[in-house]
């Protein structure tokens, strides 16, 4: 029996996937397509946020490489310029969805994970024991947990009776990609009816498409007689339109799940929320949402945590996801043509001159800002640690390389100025039972966070899988042990797992 089975071979899926295989989960992804199809271009790429978290896994290179990097970011036709943000990545990296799965499927072969193609799931049903997975052809799969990676329209959502709750739908739109026998004119235009535009892909002769359509759209799979339609409304002709390699629809609805869990089953990515594709956040979410759910599910399915620290996926990603749906409701609200909207987009335009609200929006929009409610203290607890230079005993290091094994990192810093930064051996993996990466190193340069600006250096910091910062040392070690039983487990569950070394670090920072 796998012991989780990841439904849904997108994005988020093949991430989640693959944190699961890093911490040694035997997971198996669940996808309805038969093959390994191209994705299309639903998606164009994400912001610096997901580049940073591909980072921590070493992997960021991969899509650098298939892709390219641009500035921009925008809102309500103002741009934002994110090159002044603290990152290495202050850009966005244009790449399409099947370029971006592409680049996935690479790494989760690499890692081992199975990925069963033409696995449509039709129910899940659920005991204290298990998940049980019905499968249109075949027979049922048993599994510990099991993640919804199934998109908008969550099979597996709804067999466990979760609703979808938030603003609904007021307008429609078809996205596809599809030949034009005619001439048609390139680029975006905006009317009273929406936003609308077509782009050349690629050098197949398609052409990208997105228009709205003249009323909401029913929750069906669209047709090109759909397409032919809504074209021929706005530009007075469908140029010919034929042969659609996809079409899909679209609402302005954005509506997150009212839970992200129910017993064994959990959702992730657009199987848990779903909004208008405006500002690009679709992937960032979802890479989001995998990354800080595959630690916690993997720590539960070892054993080593109790199931109540999955608790925390909700708790966490529930308030940051409702921020930028919030954003891309008002960015979605904007895209309308007509007078008032107008002036409202006017009014947007001259607060951003100032470089105050342009920074928090860049912040909120490329994920940088995030800030999970961890409790009073230093700036930096809950928020995505620095990509800081440190030198360590080992030579150089940046801290997300410390990342790449998707293990809590405990770094010490407090090393007085001019001495070395440790001792030989002295970046032991030894600790919490062996999972928790010990590093003593010296930072150099200055902390400075996203919108927040220069913060305080701490002595000590202890870092999550998925980057952000769950205890900050400020020249002493109090709370430590209770952050990383929060996180972690207990010491004896850590003691006792497989590979244990015993306590944290063996010298000041005792566990």
């Amino acid at each position: 029996m796998n012991e989780v089975a990841v439904v849904g071979g997108g994005p988020t899926g093949l991430v989640l996937a693959a944190e699961l295989a890093l911490a040694g989960v035997d997971a198996v992804i669940l996808e309805r397509r038969p093959t390994p199809e191209l994705a299309g271009t639903r998606a164009r790429g994400f912001h610096a946020r997901t580049i940073e978290i591909l980072d921590q896994r070493g992997v960021a290179d991969r899509f650098l490489a298939a892709g390219r990097t641009a500035q921009v970011m925008s809102f309500a036709g103002t741009p934002l310029d994110v090159a002044a943000l603290p990152t290495r990545h202050p850009y966005t990296l244009a790449l399409s969805q099947s370029g971006v799965e592409d680049v996935l499927r690479g790494w989760v072969e690499e890692l081992g994970v199975t990925t069963r193609h033409g696995a449509e799931v039709t129910g899940v049903t659920q005991d204290a024991r298990g998940v049980d997975v019905d499968l249109a052809h075949g027979d049922p799969l048993r599994v510990g947990y099991l993640v919804g990676a199934d998109g908008g329209r969550s099979t597996v959502r709804r067999s466990v009776g979760i609703e979808l709750v938030g603003a609904e739908a007021t307008r429609s739109h078809l996205i596809a990609e599809a030949v034009l026998t005619d001439e048609a004119p390139t680029g975006l235009r905006q009317d009273a009816i929406g936003i609308h535009g077509i782009n050349p892909v690629g050098d197949g002769g398609s052409v990208g498409i997105v228009v709205t359509e003249a009323a909401v759209g029913p929750a069906t799979e669209p047709t090109l007689a759909d397409l032919s339609a809504a074209l021929t409304l706005v530009y007075g002709t469908d140029f010919g339109v034929h042969d659609a390699s996809w079409i899909s629809r679209f609402t302005d609805a954005a509506r997150q799940a009212s839970t992200y869990r129910s017993g064994r089953v959990l959702l992730a990515g657009d199987a848990a929320h779903t909004h208008p594709p405006t500002g690009g956040q679709g992937i960032g979410l979802g890479v989001q949402d995998a990354v800080n759910l595959g630690w916690k599910l993997a720590l539960v399915v070892t054993g080593r945590s109790p199931a109540s620290l999955l608790d925390s996926y909700e708790a966490e990603r529930h308030p940051a996801t409702a921020r930028v749906l919030k954003n891309v409701m008002t960015q979605a609200f904007l895209q309308r043509g007509d007078a008032r909207t107008d002036a409202i987009r006017d009014t947007f335009a001259e607060v951003l001159t100032d470089a105050g609200p342009r920074e928090r929006l860049a912040g909120l929009l490329t994920g940088l800002d995030v800030a999970l409610d961890l409790g009073e203290g230093h700036p930096l607890l809950g928020r995505r640690v620095p990509d800081l230079d440190l030198a360590t005993a080992d030579g150089p290091r940046r801290v997300f390389e410390l990342l790449h094994d998707a293990r809590p990192l405990l770094l010490d810093l407090e090393v007085p100025e001019g001495a070395a930064p440790a001792a030989p051996g002295g970046t032991g993996d030894a600790s919490w039972g062996g999972r928790v990466r010990h590093v003593r190193a010296r930072c150099e340069g200055p902390w400075v966070l996203p919108v927040v600006g220069p913060v305080v250096a701490p002595t000590g910091v202890l870092v999550r899988p998925d980057g952000h910062v769950a205890w900050v040392g400020e020249g002493t070690t109090a709370g430590l042990e209770d952050a990383l039983t929060t996180w972690f487990g207990s010491a004896s569950a850590a003691a006792s797992a497989p590979g244990s070394g015993g306590a944290v670090g063996g010298d000041r920072f005792t566990g």
